[in-house]
């Protein structure tokens, strides 16, 4: 089952890679890995830890978590959840105590509804 999960994530980056116009060697170059690893990635050969994924994603100018569901390492109602979090933590608009009274109100609908009890 891993070894899936490995050709899913690798297949995923080759068409973001593809999608981004960049080659192999561009990619592996922006994303500080071997040319050779990347392509062990891309044909399901080695799975890549969460600190490349996050390379990839960097360099691809797309959401680490995205990968990492790609990859297996996190559901998507887990993604949904990082996502939400981050946009929280990261609006210039509200100052830091209004960030965490609203994650703690998200966090409160979440455990109602039953999805807080995977939250940090």
């Amino acid at each position: 089952m891993a070894a899936l999960n490995v050709g899913n994530v690798g297949e995923y980056l080759r068409e973001q890679r593809r999608s981004a116009q960049l080659s192999l060697r561009q990619l592996a170059d922006a994303a500080g890995v071997s040319n050779p690893y990347l392509s062990q990635i891309e044909r399901g050969l080695r799975k890549p830890s969460a600190e490349i994924l996050q390379q990839l994603a960097k360099a691809l100018r797309i959401s680490a978590e995205t990968l990492y569901v790609q990859a297996g390492m996190l559901d998507e109602r887990e993604r949904e959840s990082v996502e939400t979090r981050a946009a929280i933590l990261a609006d210039t608009s509200i100052n830091e105590r209004q960030k965490q009274a609203l994650l703690q109100i998200y966090e409160s609908f979440r455990k109602e509804n039953g999805a807080g009890a995977d939250a940090p």
